[in-house]
């Protein structure tokens, strides 16, 4: 579970980084990950590594990712028994999370480069 309050996908004819969020007020939600041990030739004077890497799992876009991103958004896990059934069940039971949000679920909260506020 990688834990989120927004995200951007990438259009240059809408103006570069669309970001998504929830809400206006970007609750804090889930994206499915996997974490798995790759054991494969990454740089050859290094030669056979095992490696911890990750992926966010996919899916088709909702509405409202899909006018930016057609391609895939990230699958989104917003409650605990969803969360719980992602870690512990099996892939079979599992692999029906694998799907869009509903359309209007999500919405446009930002354009542009991220910018954070910090605290000094």
């Amino acid at each position: 579970m990688v834990p989120f309050n927004s995200f951007r996908e990438f259009n240059k004819a809408e103006g570069g980084d669309i970001w998504f969020a929830l809400k206006e007020t970007r609750l804090l939600a889930c994206f499915a990950a996997i974490l798995a041990n790759w054991t494969s030739v990454r740089k050859v004077k290094e030669g056979e590594t095992t490696n911890d890497l990750y992926a966010f799992l996919t899916t088709e876009p909702n509405a409202e990712v899909g006018a930016i991103h057609p391609k895939a958004m990230p699958v989104i896990l917003m409650r605990p028994g969803v969360v719980e059934t992602w870690m512990s069940a099996s892939w079979d039971e599992a692999q029906i999370l694998q799907r869009p949000l509903a359309d209007g679920a999500l919405r446009i909260v930002a354009r542009g480069v991220k910018e954070d506020q910090t605290a000094i």
